[in-house]
């Protein structure tokens, strides 16, 4: 078996982002949350992945605080997995994904799915990375800076 390399310590917050939902699996959890799925048997069935893997990606996303276990909405004595703060902060990164995805990876005219503003019913628009003043940004207009280092800021 593979020895899966773990970045808790990494300087780089897309490598410790990576140790807590690095994988498929643990995105797409993520996004059947968001669309309302919360008991072990709903994730299972809409992503027909096996009872073991499914419980492993769970346990890991409850461990890293992206998901907890709560008591079942309806009263019963079933639990339920909610997205915490921490994995309500992934809204963007799926919707980017989906948009990623909607733009690269189907044809013209070719079925999928699209996220709509409830208000309106409007799909959503693209996302877009701006400044500080509102200029918007692309990937030559930025760069990495590592924290304290005031004197890269200035380069």
């Amino acid at each position: 078996m593979v020895k899966l390399t773990r970045f808790e310590n990494a300087e780089c917050p897309v490598a410790r982002s990576l140790d807590a939902i690095g994988d498929g699996w643990s995105l797409l959890i993520i996004r059947d949350a968001f669309d309302g799925i919360r008991r072990f048997g709903e994730f299972q069935r809409s992503l027909g992945m096996a009872k073991n893997i499914l419980s492993t990606r769970l346990r890991s996303l409850v461990a890293h605080g992206v998901l907890e276990v709560v008591p079942a909405s309806d009263g019963s004595a079933y639990q339920e997995y909610a997205l915490t703060e921490k994995g309500q902060g992934l809204f963007n990164v799926i919707i980017g994904l989906r948009q990623w995805g909607e733009g690269f990876f189907y044809g013209p005219g070719e079925a999928h799915s699209v996220m709509v503003d409830r208000a309106q019913g409007e799909p959503l628009r693209a996302l877009e990375l701006r400044s500080a003043d509102g200029r918007l940004l692309g990937p030559e207009d930025c760069r990495r800076v590592p924290v304290g280092g005031r004197a890269n800021l200035e380069g």
